[in-house]
């Protein structure tokens, strides 16, 4: 296994890591919406990465979902089934966590607790899917 593809594999199961406390933060009998948030983010954004080192590429150093979805773009890679709406996820790697109070403190609209889970999970799965193509011997025809 290359580098790369091994790379791409620890990624991913650092996503299941965080995948699977968000599962237990999310039964709690009162989720914290910065804790749930984080560990969303953080599934997704290892995924994303994943999905970049498996191709070889040196991906940007950020936490920003949306720069590493214009970095797939980039490259020409198809975006997660949530493509769209995973940047909500992003202020919740750092400005939530450090800086400003997450929505539930200010009376914005509270993270979506059921929703964050199905993104996290949903773009782990494409990675796990694209990473298994990938691995696949082409087709002679």
């Amino acid at each position: 296994m290359s580098e790369a593809a091994e790379h791409a594999r620890l990624m991913l199961r650092k996503a299941l890591e965080d995948l699977d406390v968000l599962e237990v933060l999310a039964k709690a009998r009162k989720p914290v919406q910065a804790a749930i948030g984080f560990h969303a983010q953080q599934a997704v954004e290892k995924s994303l990465k994943a999905v970049l080192a498996n191709r070889g590429l040196t991906y940007p150093r950020t936490h920003d979902l949306k720069a590493l979805m214009n970095f797939l773009g980039k490259h020409a890679i198809a975006l997660p089934p949530d493509g769209g709406e995973l940047a909500v996820l992003t202020p919740y790697a750092g400005e939530f966590r450090y800086d400003v109070l997450p929505p539930e403190g200010t009376g914005e609209a509270p993270l979506d607790t059921p929703r964050a889970l199905e993104m996290a999970r949903r773009t782990r799965a494409w990675a796990e899917r694209l990473l298994a193509e990938q691995k696949k011997p082409p087709q002679k025809p």
